[in-house]
């Protein structure tokens, strides 16, 4: 038996871990304890301290449902997310690649499916917009069939998760881009809008002094056979928050701004957003989705 002072507790559990027969869980399991026990020695962590970091994670956990991903949210508003996004880009996108954004919290797999030039908006109402371009490669070649996933919220600021009954799909669809790599389709300007400010995650943000807004964006999930999944959104330059964003999702090359008038547009008349996606060649990095249809985490049931 041997005694454990303040730093020996921390190499007696890694040697005991050493066992792990799985490298990466090994290396990754290490590097969380030596991470855990360096912040619990830094900041003195004192018991009630560390009760109300128990309950907080529990509550963050008691908030998730098939609906409602509260632990995404959490890592979102930490960056931790942001960080991850990053890193994976820096490992295998080209250069010339599209940038990408935060999958988030509200995607859902199984999107209704809609033809080119259709409406995202089934239920919802509002001033409409136009969402144009085409899905090249690196070389800047049409990518020829490219499935694309949109998804945001309505001109209210909710998405369908949140506006309705979990049953009913709305603001999101799935359309395949024509030989060339076109694609367009018609949705609402959507708004800025504040995280879900009525779970822990929420009365953390509240309790650091943060505003909570995300602003007004377009989801974007861009797929084809042999190229990298192209996960980002597009941000409007408007918004006041645009450079404030509460869970770190803007880069400037995805800041866009509808004009009216643009005359390459399919359909005139309404303020039309384009924007060409380029994907990068797959190359083995696995998958790049920062987030997760809720469902997935919680099965319902």
């Amino acid at each position: 038996m041997k005694d454990f002072d303040i730093d020996g507790i921390t190499d007696a559990v890694i040697a005991q871990m050493a066992t792990t027969p799985d490298p990466r869980m090994r290396e990754i399991m290490d590097a969380a304890v030596r991470h855990l026990h360096a912040f619990a020695r830094e900041v003195n962590l004192a018991p009630d301290e560390w009760l109300k970091g128990i309950a907080f994670l529990t509550a963050v956990g008691q908030a998730c449902t098939p609906y409602r991903q509260e632990f995404i949210l959490l890592s979102d508003t930490l960056g931790l997310s942001r960080l991850v996004n990053v890193m994976h880009d820096a490992k295998g996108r080209e250069a010339a690649g599209t940038e990408t954004s935060l999958l988030g919290p509200f995607f859902r797999e199984d999107a209704p499916t809609i033809g080119l030039g259709e409406s995202i908006a089934r239920h919802a109402e509002g001033p409409e917009l136009l969402l144009y371009g085409q899905v090249v490669d690196a070389a800047g070649q049409p990518v020829p069939g490219a499935v694309v996933d949109i998804w945001q919220t309505d001109a209210d600021g909710l998405y369908d998760l949140q506006a309705n009954d979990p049953s009913v799909m709305d603001m999101r669809a799935r359309l395949t881009c024509d030989a060339e790599g076109r694609y367009h389709l018609r949705t609402l300007r959507p708004i800025g809008y504040s995280i879900p400010m009525d779970g822990p995650v929420g009365e953390m943000v509240r309790r650091q002094g943060r505003h909570g807004f995300r602003p007004a964006h377009i989801h974007l999930l861009v797929a084809a056979p042999g190229f990298r999944e192209l996960v980002t959104a597009l941000y409007l330059g408007d918004d006041p928050h645009v450079d404030s964003d509460t869970v770190f999702g803007v880069s400037k090359s995805l800041v866009v701004t509808p004009a009216e008038g643009l005359p390459d547009a399919p359909v005139q008349g309404v303020p039309a957003i384009r924007y060409d996606f380029t994907l990068s060649r797959d190359v083995g990095e696995g998958a790049g989705r920062v987030g997760s249809d809720p469902s997935r985490l919680v099965p319902a049931g």
